[in-house]
């Protein structure tokens, strides 16, 4: 395993954004900038509908939020502000999915009915896959944001992903122990789903390189943490990985502080958008943070200019906009190169690799899983707030999701 250092010391940074597309080579030739509108090749029609599906309202409307933010700038940058490729021009219909699945396949059925074959969103995982789901039926192209579900990568030939999923994250925390042969971790994390599938994926990624992973696992309904923490403990781990969500994070790391975890062994967990920067209350400055993205995370031209266009449109660029700057690129490469054929259109994207907010980033043709860097990150104390800082870059290899065939 290696890591790339690099020191990020302008916290101010934190308010910008990030484009999350990245430079490689395409299948057949290099790919350095946008996609070019003017690129010439066969006319296709006139025009092409796409159906963009995510929360605008609901529990993850900021997130939502963040990647329609994303999704414009990188249509605008693509297009070079055309909103055309090769005169062909993008019919964009914007739809809300509150976060529902059922209203998202109410949405996709009406779309593909009336003949749109190309769809993107959402944040919910619950919603990608009933999209998903929608796109293998159809027969219509799917570009998948933020949702991190593993079970999306792979679940069919239409399905691909314009962000990273759950296996980076794990893989990543993996990075802080650097050799897990014979290391202990354990998992704390809340006894739902949610906690359940992180502790199945720290086994699966981080088990399969020989470390011996003990789930803690806590009923959502505990309010006291105290004996959990200490339980932690006597396990002797190397490292805590943990996965908590909801109103009780804060007693939660609270007892974890109280009870000297954090002088006796690493803990990492996720690091989420700005929002929950002030939420690890006095253990904030000693939770090692593994990271999709931060505005000042990636140093690189597309990244500036993804974060240029989001501030001048009135936004805040942040976790899960370079999803959606992604989602553009994509979509911008499929239409030049498919010109509206499904099949034709995934042909290109399979194998496809690009210039984006964080670097290189490649669309594995396999399984359409997308490659990309992650971030080893710390929160520093800044004038009574919290702000990420850049430990080191994980390269794309060492945390790329186990191949489906």
């Amino acid at each position: 395993m290696r890591v790339t250092k690099k020191l990020l010391p302008k916290a101010a940074l934190v308010g910008a954004v990030v484009a999350t597309a990245a430079l490689a080579l395409a299948a057949c030739a290099p790919q350095t900038a946008a996609p070019s509108a003017s690129d010439s090749g066969e006319a296709g029609p006139a025009e092409i509908s796409v159906g963009i599906i995510t929360s605008e309202t609901g529990p993850l409307a900021s997130y939502g939020k963040q990647y329609l933010d994303g999704f414009k700038a990188g249509l605008d940058w693509a297009t070079d502000g055309t909103g055309e490729v090769n005169g062909t021009k993008l019919d964009i219909d914007y739809r809300d999915d509150a976060g529902v699945p059922d209203t998202a396949v109410a949405i996709a059925k009406e779309l593909i009915g009336s003949g749109t074959n190309i769809l993107a969103g959402s944040a919910s995982s619950g919603v990608a896959a009933a999209l998903a789901e929608q796109a293998g039926q159809n027969k219509v192209l799917f570009l998948s944001g933020p949702a991190a579900a593993d079970a999306i990568t792979g679940i069919n030939g239409y399905t691909f992903r314009t962000g990273r999923q759950s296996a980076q994250d794990v893989a990543t925390a993996g990075t802080f122990l650097g050799d897990l042969e014979g290391k202990n971790v354990t998992v704390f994390a809340q006894n739902n789903a949610f906690g359940q599938g992180n502790a199945a994926a720290v086994e699966a990624i981080l088990g399969a390189k020989g470390a011996t992973i003990t789930p803690v696992l806590v009923a959502e309904d505990v309010t006291e943490f105290t004996p959990f923490a200490q339980q932690v403990l006597a396990g002797n781990p190397d490292l805590v990985f943990v996965a908590w969500a909801g109103a009780t994070s804060g007693a939660m790391w609270q007892a974890m502080s109280q009870q000297g975890v954090f002088d006796k062994v690493p803990v990492v967990t996720g690091l989420g958008d700005s929002a929950t920067f002030g939420a690890y209350g006095e253990a904030s400055d000693k939770i090692s943070f593994l990271n999709h993205y931060f505005p000042g995370a990636p140093d690189n031209e597309v990244n500036d200019e993804m974060v240029k266009a989001v501030e001048a449109a009135g936004g805040t660029p942040d976790l899960f906009t370079p999803d959606g700057f992604n989602a553009a690129i994509m979509l911008v490469q499929a239409v030049k190169e498919g010109k509206g054929d499904v099949d034709a259109m995934v042909k290109a994207l399979e194998g496809f690799t690009f210039d984006g907010p964080k670097g290189k980033l490649e669309v594995r043709a396999s399984d359409h899983a997308l490659i990309q860097d992650m971030y080893q990150v710390k929160l520093v104390a800044n004038g009574g707030a919290f702000t990420p800082e850049l430990v080191a870059t994980v390269p794309a290899k060492d945390v790329a999701p186990a191949e489906k065939q």
